[in-house]
């Protein structure tokens, strides 16, 4: 039996989303949509069996049809939308952010713990990668000794010209922020941010590279290098340095070629390539829990604790100083997350 899924949001991300999960998983069915822009919603539906166009995401989440909810619209709407849905008693999968501020945040935490079980997936889908779940699994093994040290990596192609500085962190690094709360299994207690020598490919008042140190509250210290100009292609990096030894995310998924005197690669040209096998696991595993009466994957928790991590960064960004991560107590629901 299929579970009837409704997509909220249908740009490039949701249209990528409703590809996969029509074409590409098994046991789901695109059974709605809705967009802001609804001629786009009916194009999309267009390419969907007996789909539904709903003329807003409340709509979409009251259709009796419509067994679990997608999000992919815009990151200020995703707060009322992931209300809506537990409210509903539905299995929502929110892409990041699970909402912009910390307050927001809180209510859909409060909500969910009233609610008394897990509805919310959030969209952090580097956990499902298969290098990234090596490195993980090396790590956590402590084959080579206690981690010390994260360096990453997150460099980008180019960005649209609404892209500001404030979203290399809320945006880019949010993604390195969630692995290395998951990497070792710890929040961040602190964070800076350092602004080096710009980039002449960026605009002008545009800070871009940063450059963030995250300090964990087990003492291992992880620097993202965030360039969002890099020009050459979508580049990301990873390696943690424990006691005895290194582990590090392979330099390409495909071959290396050698020629005469030359060694060379590719290296994927956006997000879409790099990280298509992790988002087919990520809503694979999501359906099969959906279907099965529950949920899995990172937590409307690893959401808030991400929001918060990047609402301190855009602190330090601006203060050029430490800044300490305050998280609220942790609420048991979330004790036994499987994420």
């Amino acid at each position: 039996m299929s579970v009837n899924v409704g997509v909220i949001g249908t740009g490039m991300i949701g249209q990528d989303h409703v590809r996969r999960l029509s074409t590409v998983l098994s046991g789901v069915r695109v059974a709605a949509v809705t967009d802001v822009d609804a001629d786009r919603a009916r194009s999309v539906a267009e390419g969907l069996p007996d789909a539904r166009v709903h003329a807003n995401g409340q709509d979409l989440i009251e259709d009796t049809g419509v067994d679990a909810v997608v999000v992919t619209s815009w990151g200020p709407t995703h707060e009322e939308y992931v209300l809506a849905a537990i409210a509903a008693g539905k299995q929502v999968f929110c892409e990041k952010p699970l909402a912009t501020t910390r307050d927001a945040c809180d209510r859909i935490l409060d909500a969910e713990v009233s609610a008394g079980r897990r509805l919310v997936s959030v969209g952090f889908m580097r956990r499902y990668d298969e290098q990234y779940r090596a490195m993980k699994q090396i790590v956590t093994s402590g084959e080579i000794g206690d981690p010390l040290l994260m360096h990453a990596a997150h460099r980008n192609p180019s960005v649209p010209d609404f892209f500001t500085s404030e979203m290399i962190i809320n945006d880019s690094t949010v993604h390195d922020i969630d692995v290395a709360r998951w990497m070792f299994d710890d929040e961040i207690a602190a964070v800076r941010v350092l602004t080096p020598r710009v980039s002449s490919k960026a605009r002008e008042g545009f800070n871009d590279p940063l450059l963030v140190l995250l300090e964990m509250h087990s003492g291992v210290l992880v620097d993202v290098e965030a360039s969002v100009n890099a020009g050459f292609a979508y580049d990301i990096r990873g390696e943690v340095v424990c006691e005895d030894g290194t582990v590090e995310l392979s330099e390409s998924a495909g071959v290396v070629t050698k020629r005469v005197g030359t060694h060379s690669g590719r290296v994927p040209a956006d997000w879409r390539e790099r990280f298509a096998r992790a988002f087919d696991a990520e809503f694979q595993a999501w359906i099969d829990a959906v279907g099965a009466g529950g949920t899995t994957g990172p937590s409307a928790w690893d959401g808030y604790a991400a929001t918060v991590a990047c609402e301190t960064g855009l602190i330090a960004l601006r203060s050029g100083n430490r800044e300490p991560v305050l998280l609220r107590e942790r609420p048991a629901l979330y004790d036994k997350d499987a994420s």
